[in-house]
């Protein structure tokens, strides 16, 4: 069995990949959502926290304790959600999870922005910070040799199922 943590900027496509994964595979991984927890406004993460960066690392840490003791010896195991990469590997290397393969999901800055405003009708999101967070990612992705899935012209389905064959099924 599999632990795959799947990340991106917003409007990349995890969470549609994620929920094909969860349709398609429903007796054989349990998916979970990183944002599931609750994302406070800004001004509650630095006061918590002292910056956004830090509670993002704070909760990477976070969801990687839970889902260790999670039996995935039985069942797959996906994560989703916008996480810094080096966050995901400082945080399953201190949870003690060592067999965990991370993926980012991410396409083209004008597929993200009619994702963000057309699709998702969230404008506010299809910002140059947004584009910037996803060019972090993908610059850290090829810096860790991370498998990288481009939902930018391929069909979801194909993007499952070039997620699920990390599971080794």
């Amino acid at each position: 069995m599999g632990f795959v943590v799947l990340t991106g900027a917003s409007g990349s496509g995890k969470t549609a990949i994620a929920e094909g994964i969860a349709c398609r595979y429903a007796g054989h991984v349990d998916v979970y959502h990183f944002d599931r927890i609750g994302v406070p406004p800004v001004e509650q993460m630095v006061t918590k926290y002292g910056s956004g960066e830090a509670w993002q690392r704070a909760m990477t840490f976070d969801w990687m304790a839970k889902l260790a003791v999670v039996p995935y010896a039985k069942r797959n195991i996906l994560l989703e959600g916008q996480m810094r990469l080096s966050f995901v590997s400082e945080a399953a290397a201190a949870a003690g999870i060592t067999d965990h393969v991370l993926i980012l999901v991410d396409c083209d800055d004008a597929t993200r922005t009619r994702r963000l405003i057309v699709d998702r009708g969230s404008p506010d999101l299809a910002t140059a910070t947004m584009m910037i967070w996803a060019k972090f990612l993908r610059d850290e992705a090829e810096r860790m040799r991370c498998a990288i899935v481009d939902t930018t012209i391929t069909p979801l389905e194909v993007c499952v199922e070039q997620v699920w064959m990390h599971f080794g099924q």
